[in-house]
């Protein structure tokens, strides 16, 4: 249920409004925009007598809600949310890239990368240290190690970090990481889930599951917020499909779609998506010009040699060339360096 109040509304009145609903179990979400102020009501409200908050004086209209998610609804929250990734902003117009090597492979690897794609405009570092792998054979990454990497790398650089937490147990390990990534497999993982948005109140990018739908993507945002974190992001990166062309199939469709039904900036990875590194452009291209907030790009300065995913990776090169392009589809929103 949306509570809209007045715009002279008093605040000793909003006040006592917002204890009275908290006295029945009922959490206010309250959002100030530029026209009006909403408060969200978030538990059990199918016994509350809305014609008695309709009667208050500080109350313009009540509306019921029927989708199941409250927190992340743009009904709740009718102005575009901008997460703040330590001073890099995603989101109300605010157009990142993040980029960087699918795992963390040395030091000396990540920091040559991390220079590299911060020269053509990159304004994230992206590296996966815990890497969760379909084959217990494969490579899974530094561990520890990793993330110690990636700070380094971030104060060669500057750039904010991003990576991938697998387990809450590892998260005593992420003080110092400036966005937390869920990943697709974990998308569904709802004690991690209830322990980012408890524990934290760092940027979380939220991946969607290879078989989810997009009620599911915004019901596991929705744990999240719930739980107390609202800094979310949501990230498409393909779904599974009949189609064996290319990886996954992108669906860019959820660029609009989400952004009608939640307030959340939507981030799209079209290197998981595809998973060969000469889709990756036009897909990063379709991307920006649909409006998404962010795009996160594998780049490894040999893929050959890669430890995971190197076919789906760009070179140096390739990744300079691409933003040359995306930059010029909306060089309103952002500017290379």
């Amino acid at each position: 249920m949306i509570i809209i109040l007045k715009k002279d509304a008093d605040q000793k009145q909003v006040e006592g409004l917002l204890g009275w609903l908290r006295e029945r179990h009922i959490t206010p979400n309250v959002s100030t925009g530029e026209r009006e102020t909403l408060i969200g009501c978030i538990g059990d409200v199918a016994k509350m007598d809305i014609g008695l908050v309709q009667a208050l004086s500080v109350v313009e209209s009540v509306q019921r809600i029927q989708e199941p998610y409250k927190a992340a609804n743009r009904k709740f929250h009718p102005e575009d949310s901008v997460i703040d990734c330590s001073g890099v902003k995603i989101g109300g117009g605010n157009f990142q890239v993040i980029a960087g090597p699918c795992s963390v492979e040395s030091e000396e690897q990540l920091i040559g990368i991390a220079k590299s794609v911060k020269a053509s405009g990159a304004t994230m570092l992206r590296g996966g240290a815990f890497k969760p792998r379909t084959s217990p054979y494969a490579f899974q990454g530094l561990g520890q190690r990793g993330l110690e990497i990636l700070l380094e790398a971030k104060k060669e650089t500057s750039l904010p970090i991003c990576t991938e937490l697998m387990g809450f147990e590892h998260l005593p390990l992420f003080n110092d990481v400036d966005v937390i990534q869920i990943g697709a497999r974990n998308m569904q993982n709802f004690d991690l889930l209830k322990e980012v948005g408890a524990q934290t109140k760092k940027p979380i990018l939220l991946k969607r599951g290879m078989s989810a739908t997009l009620q599911e993507l915004l019901m596991s945002a929705e744990y999240i917020m719930a739980s107390g974190n609202p800094n979310v992001m949501l990230c498409e990166r393909g779904i599974r499909t009949f189609e064996t062309a290319m990886r996954n199939t992108i669906d860019l469709t959820v660029i609009p779609v989400l952004k009608r039904l939640s307030h959340l900036p939507v981030v799209i990875d079209p290197s998981h998506a595809t998973g060969y590194a000469h889709l990756v452009e036009p897909c990063a291209m379709g991307a920006t010009a649909m409006g998404a907030d962010a795009l996160i790009i594998e780049v490894h300065n040999d893929p050959q040699r890669a430890l995971c995913d190197g076919a789906q990776s760009l070179t140096p090169a390739m990744f300079d060339s691409m933003m040359g392009k995306v930059g010029a589809i909306r060089p309103h929103a952002w500017k290379r360096a």
